[in-house]
């Protein structure tokens, strides 16, 4: 069964995020939890969450055994971009873009990992 968690308008690049996604992706909950600990970057912090919710999810609502379940995909999705102006010289204006992400974390007992 398969049991998703969203987090919406993470202040994070999509293309920052999917680096970290791609890192857990097929891996059982306790190893992508313990590689998503020790990765020293903000998208790894955003996807623990994620998981971890995920996880309680599946817990609370389906009855599934944490032990059996592994990360079937984690992705970042393009959010909203928020734009904003910084003056420049001589009377210009450069803009400046804030990309936000949607971040899906889905997990599954169905079937084996990677592994």
């Amino acid at each position: 069964m398969d049991v998703q968690a969203l987090t919406k308008y993470a202040r994070i690049s999509p293309l920052k995020a999917r680096q970290v996604g791609r890192e857990i992706q097929g891996l059982p909950v306790s190893e992508a939890l313990n590689i998503l600990t020790f990765t020293p970057k903000k998208a790894a912090l955003l996807f623990s969450k994620t998981l971890k919710s995920a996880v309680a999810n599946a817990e609370h609502n389906f009855e599934l055994s944490v032990d059996s379940l592994y990360v079937k995909t984690a992705v970042a999705n393009t959010g909203p971009v928020q734009k904003r102006i910084k003056p420049m010289a001589r009377g210009s204006a450069g803009s400046i873009r804030k990309p936000t992400s949607h971040i899906l974390v889905v997990v599954s007992n169905d079937g084996a990992s990677k592994e």
